[in-house]
């Protein structure tokens, strides 16, 4: 995340311009699951684990649930065991059976008691022939509850067509269980097939290879995911929805008024996916495609294999923000492929998709780019360190009895990437590359933690350069606040003309119309609105917004940061965007810093309740659980 399908169209336009899936892969069998307890899931996988499950799904918008039955193909790991744990968060569960064939057993099943941030456990009992069976199948009627954590109901207004209403699912961390009953550890992987009914007019998707879809009186979509994945990969969405190819095994889907300007926006996403495959080996998802979420979406996108989920915020008609698509593949490396085993391990997915993503950069848009993308970065990290607590700066962060959402910073990205890059520095990239691409090929299809990763590289990297890497360096990386001192840091020679330009103005010596800016990327008007002196006279404010039109810029996030300035600096004539800027984006890491900014102001604490006020129904539930605490003043 930074916050899948087949190639083709709606099934009731669907040509020979869609690219169909390649023939079915060769079976992937996942690796023994992981024995360290994961601190977010009550599921106890080395007595039973979940291999494979068959969901059908009905989509009810009228009363916002989603009406569920998982056929769940679960292995006896330990033949004595008496009972299988699954997690649930919210759902409503009907009744549960052993399932042999055509005939269905009831089993005996109780819901532990609600936790806030895990939910309840779901105790099955099993019969012993279940248990001594190798494997069997358990049935669970179930519904979700229209609060569900990891659901967004979109009324048809929120929607960027305003004739259908909208749902989406969103399952990173822990969110899964509240629409699915399974084990919710990013330690079990599962394959999965998915039958979703829908009303009429609308297009169900997931991030699977589609069987079929069509439109009926009932449509109904089906779906085949082959690879084993963990659960918080499982991703639902159903909308007035329209496919355009964009290579041979790329596409994106958004809704109809969407749809042809991110075709535009990502045309270079075979491309990416072309230099990927050079750099890390075969992508082994067959497909990977786009889908452009209404703008409540509280992520920039969500790396769900073969279709990831993205905000429409990086469509800013000049190709600019396309670093979260190559993040989101990247994914489909670090993270889908190999996955961290805990939420306590998250650099693994994070910080190695960072150093994936701007490796990709760097051969699609070039080295300036590049180094641009690591100077903002670092600013971005060195920010969150203002404010986090010592322990949130570990890579290796104990989250037991913690929120894992808490966890999302820029510490497990952009740290875990300047580790990595401390480690390519050591070496050299060519060995480093080396190094990485073997990583993927040996722990492909498993869930790894940090031990098992420094295990690997001492083994591979750290036994044959001894006097590059002393462990007391490793572990100062991984539990220790900030960065090392000798952190290799980026620089970038375009930013250092943007911060001359830029003082120039401060003192006087040229006027904000004069600047030379013609030519200048988004990264660089990023960086010369988020290093403004902290107060600006209202006669500086005027002139920056006369001469650079600021208040009403069309990229989200050069209008983010302008928009903290304005903040700032109470100006006025900004403060009609800002609140159409909160009420129309629900994207957490765009809202959630002017909410603060809003908030430490005498000021802005009436302006930020009465706009939240208004704006709070179009915000998805994780994004209302971040941002009640800070505008409200309630328990999280």
């Amino acid at each position: 995340m930074r916050m899948f399908i087949v190639a083709t169209l709606l099934a009731s336009v669907c040509t020979a311009a869609c690219s169909p899936d390649p023939a079915e892969p060769a079976a992937v069998v996942s690796a023994p699951v992981h024995t360290t307890a994961d601190p977010h899931s009550y599921a106890d996988p080395a007595s039973a684990r979940v291999e494979h499950a068959d969901l059908t799904l009905d989509v009810d918008f009228a009363g916002r649930v989603l009406r569920g039955r998982a056929d769940l193909r679960v292995r006896a790991m330990n033949p004595q065991a008496g009972e299988l744990v699954l997690d649930t968060r919210d759902l409503e569960i009907g009744k549960v059976s052993l399932v042999e064939g055509t005939s269905e057993e009831p089993l005996k099943f109780r819901l532990d008691a609600r936790d806030a941030i895990l939910g309840s456990a779901l105790r099955i009992a099993l019969p012993r022939k279940a248990a001594g069976q190798g494997t069997f199948t358990v049935r669970i009627d179930y519904d979700t509850r229209p609060e569900a954590s990891g659901l967004q109901w979109l009324a048809p207004e929120l929607t960027a067509g305003k004739r259908h209403p909208f749902m989406f699912t969103q399952s990173q961390a822990i969110h899964a269980r509240s629409w699915i009953p399974l084990q919710d550890t990013p330690q079990v992987r599962m394959t999965f097939n998915g039958r979703v009914r829908t009303p009429p007019g609308l297009t169900a998707v997931m991030g699977a290879a589609r069987a079929k879809g069509g439109k009926s009186a009932r449509a109904e979509f089906t779906f085949e995911m082959r690879q084993p994945i963990p659960s918080y990969l499982m991703a639902l969405a159903v909308g007035e929805l329209e496919f355009r190819p964009i290579g041979a095994r790329t596409g994106v889907w958004a809704e109809p008024s969407v749809v042809e300007a991110a075709q535009r926006e990502f045309a270079d996403t075979e491309s990416m996916l072309m230099a990927s495959e050079k750099l890390y080996g075969p992508y082994r998802w067959e497909r990977y495609d786009l889908l452009i979420l209404p703008p409540s979406f509280p992520f920039g996108g969500m790396e769900n294999p073969r279709l990831s989920f993205i905000t429409p915020t990086v469509i800013a008609g000049d190709k600019s923000l396309t670093a979260l698509i190559a993040h989101e593949l990247a994914h489909s490396w670090s993270g889908n492929l190999v996955t961290n085993a805990s939420w306590n391990d998250m650099w693994l997915n994070e910080g190695f998709t960072v150093y994936l993503e701007r490796q990709i950069v760097e051969t699609v848009y070039g080295k300036r780019r590049r180094d641009m993308e690591d100077v903002l970065g670092l600013q971005s990290l060195r920010e969150d360190f203002e404010s986090l607590e010592d322990r949130d700066e570990l890579l290796t962060p104990d989250l037991k009895g913690r929120d894992p959402d808490d966890a999302f910073s820029e510490v497990p990205y952009e740290k875990g990437y300047l580790f990595l890059r401390w480690l390519e520095s050591k070496v050299g990239s060519e060995k480093f590359a080396t190094f990485l691409r073997a990583y993927f090929d040996e722990f492909a299809f498993r869930s790894v933690d940090t031990s098992q990763f420094l295990a690997y590289f001492r083994e591979k990297l750290q036994a044959a350069n001894p006097q590059q890497f002393a462990d007391p360096q490793l572990a100062g990386w991984l539990n220790t606040p900030g960065l090392p001192a000798d952190a290799v840091l980026p620089a970038s020679n375009a930013l250092q003309l943007v911060d001359a330009l830029r003082e120039a103005w401060q003192k006087g010596q040229r006027s904000a119309a004069k600047l030379e800016t013609a030519q200048w990327s988004t990264h660089e008007w990023l960086h010369f609105i988020d290093n403004l002196p902290k107060q600006l006279s209202a006669a500086q404010m005027a002139e920056l917004d006369r001469a650079f039109r600021f208040t009403d810029a069309g990229n989200a996030r050069i209008a983010h940061s302008w928009l903290r300035v304005a903040i700032r600096n109470h100006y006025e004539p900004a403060l009609p965007r800002l609140e159409a800027y909160l009420v129309g984006i629900g994207r957490r890491i765009l809202i959630k810093p002017l909410y603060e900014d809003l908030m430490a102001t005498d000021w802005g604490k009436e302006f930020a309740r009465r706009v939240y006020a208004k704006a709070r129904g179009g915000y998805h539930p994780m994004a209302v659980a971040t941002l009640d605490p800070i505008v409200q003043g309630t328990t999280k």
